[in-house]
């Protein structure tokens, strides 16, 4: 029975399908703004929305109106046993629960309110404040609610090691030192902006956690930890004052055109408050620009009980309008049709010709490429920068040699960018030293950027259509995919949820190289993939897979998981019922206007600890998986 004979048993006709995707283009369509660009919400968790209300109040900027609109929309998404999660469907999180709570008592919240008793209670079951992480430590101890002498020193001192040295800024990834560098200044001058209120609510006496043996690495920097907390007492005067002097310096540097840092929560909201205790007042250029910055992040919405206001961790435009040009093209829009061309013309807009944090390891590589955000000219990525070449690459543009030569720059700066042991990670290259998650301050989140089987993935099927198969920098990056698949034929995903994501991933670029689908490692996934299709013919994993092995390949469906599955299979040429039966969920759960509802996360900032929710996920993926399936079946 053949792919197209199948469809009619499973979905009804061909012309089903073609009418399932002709709808989400339309809706896709319809979705685009007037300059050409998309980009659809970004959800993560309430820990965005109360350090906002906290950073507002350290720094004297909060109103009763941002205070009440914020408070409500947390208060929105507390769950029944009290707590808030990292993740919609996902356990309550202590220090999201703790964050949230002392937000809310901010705005003016009782602790002897229902719901405010309902999340120390959990807190407390949870270990209490104590067992908080470091971060949300640091927040207290900003309002007096916690010892500074508890939190691990970050002295900025750490501004004078050179880029060959441990611990330099550059062996953070990029989002951990533009948060680190402003934390050197709120380390050192030990702020507290007292409030009148205590959280005896959340303690529960335990003691700290008992210190690693000396001779491990953790250990010694626990101790280390020690003589830096009396360093911090008793500093060299003129040396902390110069090294603060130039942490301050390299923060103004890296100020976007948006008024942000990086384009992302953390970094943003340390810059502000390491500036404000540096006395710049709130009417200085940067300070406004970042405030003002911060509030085009704000999303509002209404609720029966009023007003919402909540924040974007970041924003996605530049890599939601490559996803997005890109799906138009797989589901048959013509190369040259005006909502491909306006999409175009942005995208070539946003192309990044400035130097960046990433020349410190490749200094002669001329710059070329994307970042992710509206305004990140710092931080161009090789993720962003391969989706987007390999949906450009397709336009019927009427500049043709203006379009060449962009990715021409965008695959140069693109290899170069390529770390020692064959692979790509996101924003730097080499970036692979682990000394720092030993330190006592990284107990939260991904600090370093190693290469990942996706991003790489996506940089290698980039060479591959470019013709570079046989070149050496994409053999490496073969290899290293080859060397990273798990023993149960999948790969881990970084930046997606998860084992489905990388492998999604990573078989469409292996099958571009040229490596038939019947190479060892191709049907390995692949019967990976089809012993993982859920019982209602989709695909998911929760994100706890990150943590449990137990959830890998295991949890709801949903439309931007299925998808993912489905091109790697069909990459694969695979012409099964497994195929069909994706499909078919695909079709069967569509909404009406033409998209798909999806409220669980597939989207990953730190596995383990942060976790997005891309709203065109669920649009796109699905359009580029029905596209190629329809397009499959018309051969």
């Amino acid at each position: 029975m053949t792919a197209g004979e199948r469809i009619d048993r499973v979905v009804g006709t061909t012309d089903g399908v073609r009418t399932a995707l002709d709808a989400a283009v339309e809706h896709l369509r319809g979705r685009q703004h007037e300059d050409g660009w998309w980009k659809g919400l970004l959800a993560t968790n309430v820990t965005m929305d109360a350090e906002d209300l906290m950073l507002r109040t350290f720094i004297d900027v909060a109103t009763p109106r941002t205070n009440e609109e914020t408070a409500r929309w947390i208060r929105s998404q507390q769950r029944v046993d009290g707590s808030w999660a990292t993740f919609h469907g996902g356990p309550g999180d202590l220090s999201t629960t703790v964050e949230a709570w002392v937000a809310l008592r901010l705005a003016g919240d009782q602790p002897e309110a229902r719901h405010m008793r309902h999340a120390a209670e959990f807190a407390t079951r949870e270990g209490g404040v104590e067992r908080a992480r470091v971060f949300t430590h640091v927040w207290l101890a900003l309002f007096g609610l916690w010892s500074w002498d508890d939190c691990p020193a970050l002295p900025p001192e750490i501004m004078y090691l050179p880029a060959w040295a441990p611990l330099n800024i550059y062996n953070w990834g990029c989002w951990a030192r533009q948060t680190i560098v402003p934390l050197t200044i709120v380390s050192a001058l030990e702020p507290v902006h007292p409030v009148e209120f205590g959280i005896a609510e959340l303690k529960t006496g335990a003691p700290p956690a008992p210190r690693q043996p000396a001779y491990s690495i953790s250990g010694f920097f626990q101790r280390l930890d020690i003589v830096l907390h009396g360093y911090r007492r008793r500093p060299l005067k003129r040396l902390r004052q110069k090294a603060m002097r130039l942490a301050v310096e390299w923060i103004l540097a890296r100020q976007e055109a948006d008024g942000g840092w990086g384009g992302i929560q953390p970094p943003w909201v340390y810059s502000l408050i390491a500036l404000h205790l540096m006395g710049y007042p709130l009417d200085h250029p940067a300070v406004r620009a970042g405030i003002e910055g911060l509030d085009g992040f704000t999303v509002h919405a209404s609720s029966s009980d009023g007003p919402l206001r909540w924040l974007e961790a970041c924003q996605s435009p530049v890599w939601d309008t490559g996803l997005a040009l890109a799906a138009l093209l797989d589901a048959g829009v013509p190369a040259d049709d005006p909502a491909v061309l306006k999409a175009t013309d942005w995208l070539l807009g946003e192309e990044i010709r400035a130097g960046g944090d990433w020349q410190v390891r490749r200094p002669e590589l001329p710059p070329g490429g994307w970042a992710f955000e509206f305004a990140n000219d710092n931080y161009p990525d090789t993720d962003d920068t391969a989706e987007i070449v390999l949906a450009l690459r397709r336009v019927d543009h009427p500049d043709p040699a203006r379009v060449r030569a962009v990715i021409d720059r965008a695959v140069l700066w693109t290899t170069g960018m390529q770390s020692r042991d064959g692979g790509w990670g996101a924003f730097d290259a080499d970036n692979t030293h682990t000394l720092a998650n030993a330190l006592p301050f990284c107990d939260f989140g991904a600090v370093i950027d190693p290469p990942s089987a996706d991003v790489t993935a996506h940089v290698v099927e980039m060479l591959a259509a470019e013709g570079h198969t046989d070149e050496e920098p994409c053999r490496r990056g073969v290899r290293w995919l080859l060397d990273a698949q798990e023993a149960d034929g999948s790969w881990f995903g970084r930046w997606g949820a998860n084992h489905v994501y990388g492998t999604g991933a990573v078989v469409p670029a292996l099958i571009a190289t040229g490596m038939p689908a019947d190479a060892p490692a191709v049907q390995a996934a692949v019967r990976w993939l089809e012993n993982h299709q859920n019982d209602d013919g989709g695909w998911g994993e929760d994100l706890r897979s990150y943590d449990d092995p137990v959830w890998i390949g295991r949890g709801e469906s949903t439309a931007s998981q299925t998808a993912w599955a489905l091109l790697a299979l069909l990459a694969a040429d695979e012409d099964s019922v497994a195929v069909d039966r994706g499909v078919e969920y695909l079709v069967r759960t569509q909404r009406a206007d033409g998209g798909w509802d999806e409220d669980l996360y597939t989207g990953t900032g730190f596995p383990g600890d942060f976790y997005i929710n891309y709203e065109i996920y669920r649009l796109v993926f699905p359009i580029w998986a029905l596209g190629r399936y329809v397009a499959r079946s018309a051969r």
